[in-house]
């Protein structure tokens, strides 16, 4: 099943790689809080990462982040790849750490705390190989702070990148944001409003670090589409060679060869049999034609520049 083969139902929550929670810092005009639950899961995660924090410097970092896109099958990826016998994602049971764009006031020593002890991974994988770190947070790669602290922190690290039909991850954005209740108005009224909603938030981020943006996170619809200006800004930072971009289309079309292609560039041998499981679907309504031509015709010029930089046709252009 591909990301886009939805059945036509109301929109329902689901796992999800953004939840409720409380933002850190300054922050625009937000739905209000969505439960005591979240709360609770909170306070858990920061009791279960405060108390790593003696064993800090025994523990990994990541070799490689998948930086996004978002809605474009990065948690079917994250489940895909944490399979292999050698990578070890964080030790809370979660993709996101969200660190190097809304957390990232806590220190490196947190961030460090979420992932295993290297002793213990190497007694895990004894005789296999070195093993690796990883974690998957899709706003990475369209924060515009996050690039930059990802190579300041993490130098030598590597990136997967996952792109999919902007129209339809726009469709699926949507879906996902008014099935967590972020969202009240329909697609074509969101779309409407998109370009007023985010006027200055960018800047806002960048001339402050501890300025969180609601908007910026949930009402970015069409400009998370725009993969080429995003993996330009990664190119200038991290260079070519450190960066994979993965067509989610080919990606569950023929998972295996997509996979094989992953573990390549990342230097990881083949071993093993994952499973490929489709994650994190969300049901929907078919899309307006209108509303579909005129996305279309939005995204063309931009599609045109992804096919410049990748040398071939995403498959939704193809």
């Amino acid at each position: 099943m591909s990301p886009s083969q939805e059945t036509t139902s109301k929109p329902a929550p689901g796992d999800a790689g953004s939840d409720g929670r409380a933002w850190a810092g300054r922050r625009n005009a937000r739905p209000a809080a969505t439960g005591w639950h979240l709360w609770g899961r909170r306070v858990a995660r920061w009791g279960l990462v405060t108390a790593g924090r003696p064993l800090r410097p025994a523990r990994m970092l990541p070799s490689f982040l998948i930086v996004g896109a978002e809605r474009c099958g990065t948690t079917s990826m994250f489940h895909v790849v944490r399979q292999h016998p050698l990578v070890f994602s964080g030790t809370l049971p979660r993709k996101e750490v969200h660190y190097f764009d809304h957390k990232y006031g806590h220190g490196l020593a947190w961030y460090q705390c979420h992932f295993p002890l290297t002793v213990r991974t190497r007694l895990a994988t004894r005789g296999a190989g070195r093993p690796v770190a990883f974690e998957a947070t899709a706003n990475y790669m369209f924060h515009p702070l996050a690039p930059e602290r990802i190579q300041r922190d993490l130098p030598g690290v590597r990136l997967l990148v996952m792109v999919r039909d902007p129209v339809e991850r726009a469709y699926s954005a949507h879906a996902h944001q008014v099935g967590f209740g972020f969202e009240t108005e329909s697609f074509e009224r969101a779309l409407e409003l998109e370009d007023a909603r985010l006027e200055g938030e960018e800047e806002r981020l960048a001339a402050d670090p501890a300025y969180h943006s609601f908007s910026h996170d949930h009402y970015t619809y069409r400009v998370r589409g725009h993969y080429a200006d995003q993996l330009e800004k990664l190119e200038r930072i991290f260079g070519r060679d450190r960066i994979h971009v993965v067509d989610s289309g080919e990606f569950f079309d023929s998972p295996g060869p997509v996979y094989d292609q992953v573990l390549d560039f990342l230097g990881l041998p083949h071993l093993g049999s994952p499973t490929f499981t489709p994650q994190n679907a969300r049901p929907r309504s078919p899309m307006p034609d209108t509303v579909r031509a005129a996305l279309d015709e939005h995204f063309r010029p931009h599609d045109e520049r992804l096919t410049a930089w990748l040398g071939h046709e995403p498959s939704w252009r193809r």
